[in-house]
């Protein structure tokens, strides 16, 4: 499969996401998936990258313009797709992706989310896109959906377009 991972590209950060990550990055490479990913050079981008890559596993990296501008393009792709802007990015991820994966992340990785999951709601893939709660970081996120749900705010249960994994084993069961 072709795992999408939508995750900070912030470096000074908790060290169990950044050993959640690579032991990410190592699962996929073993089980022969494809890491697609922001291919920015920093943070928990190049880390599921450069585990992924050391487990011999395949990596592609979609990366904006701007991004490249600034030199931070990830020597840990094996496949590098240029791009105009974010909003391409996440068309070309989508694309190319059959599972997204959601590890910790900022504003950037919330946009990821529910960009793909709005798209799945319409329609226009049946994609999901799971968020690996390490540490309960995505738990505030979970309630807010909850809450959300209870008033009224989501048509259908958001269950349908966005999973939660607490671990390796729940993610596995997305892995087909």
């Amino acid at each position: 499969m072709n795992i999408c991972i939508f995750c900070s590209a912030n470096s000074d950060i908790d060290p169990v996401y950044v050993e959640k990550t690579s032991e990410l990055g190592r699962y996929l490479a073993a089980r022969r998936h494809t890491v697609i990913f922001g291919g920015c050079d920093l943070g928990l981008m190049e880390c599921v990258a450069e585990a992924a890559r050391r487990a011999g596993g395949h990596t592609v990296g979609i990366v904006p313009g701007i991004v490249e501008a600034g030199g931070h393009v990830s020597g840990h792709a094996d496949e590098v797709v240029h791009c105009e802007n974010l909003t391409d990015r996440k068309a070309l991820m989508m694309e190319r992706s059959d599972l997204f994966v959601a590890l910790p992340g900022g504003i950037g990785t919330l946009d990821e989310i529910f960009t793909v999951a709005s798209s799945h709601t319409i329609g226009y893939h049946r994609k999901p896109v799971v968020l690996y709660n390490i540490n309960g970081f995505w738990s505030p996120l979970i309630a807010l959906l909850d809450d959300m749900s209870a008033q009224g705010m989501i048509r259908g249960d958001w269950k349908d377009f966005i999973a939660v994994a607490d671990n390796l084993d729940g993610l596995d069961a997305f892995l087909h």
